[in-house]
C-alpha cells in the first residue's frame, strides 16, 4: 500500500490557494463599504433595478456584489484545479492560480466602478479565463495520469 508523497514544491500551490482567501476578504470589505454607501440594508442581496438606475452608489454596490459572487461561483474549480494540478505540476498550478487571483483583483476594481463593461479592465476577464481553463486542462491531465498509475499497480 502506498500513500501520497507531497513534493516540497507543493508549498507553492498551497500558498496560491491561500491567496484566494485574501482575495475574498478584500472583496468582502469592498462589498460592505459599497453596501454602506448605497444604504442597502441586509438581507437584500442587490439594490433593486429601479434604484440602481437612479442611484450611482446602488449601481456600484450591485457591481461590487456581482464581482464577489462571480468569484465565489468559480472558486471551487480554481481551488480544486490548483491542488490537483499541484500534485503533478506544482509550479504550473501556482502560476495559474496566482495569475487568476491577480486578474481577479483588476476584474473587481473595474467592475466596481459601476460600469459592468469595465470588468475586463486590462484584459483581466480574458487572462483570468485563460488561467481557469489552464487549471481545468492541467488538473484533468493530472487526474488521468493518476488513474493510469493506479491501474498499473
Amino acid at each position: 500500500m502506498s500513500g501520497i508523497v507531497l513534493h516540497k514544491e507543493f508549498a507553492y500551490p498551497v500558498a496560491a490557494a491561500v491567496s484566494t482567501f485574501w482575495l475574498l476578504t478584500w472583496q468582502t470589505i469592498r462589498v460592505g463599504a459599497a453596501r454602506k454607501l448605497a444604504k442597502i440594508d441586509y438581507p437584500q442581496v442587490y439594490a433593486e433595478k429601479a434604484e440602481a438606475a437612479v442611484n450611482q452608489a446602488a449601481q456600484k454596490f450591485n457591481c461590487a456584489q456581482r464581482a464577489h459572487q462571480n468569484t465565489l461561483e468559480v472558486l471551487p474549480v480554481i481551488l480544486t484545479g490548483t491542488l490537483v494540478t499541484g500534485l503533478k505540476h506544482p509550479i504550473a498550478a501556482s502560476a495559474l492560480c496566482g495569475t487568476w487571483v491577480l486578474a481577479r483583483v483588476f476584474y473587481t476594481i473595474g467592475y466596481s466602478t459601476g460600469d459592468p463593461k469595465k470588468r475586463n479592465m486590462l484584459k483581466s476577464s480574458t487572462i483570468g479565463g485563460l488561467a481557469l481553463f489552464g487549471l481545468v486542462l492541467t488538473s484533468t491531465a493530472s487526474a488521468v495520469a493518476f488513474v493510469r498509475q493506479a491501474l498499473e499497480v
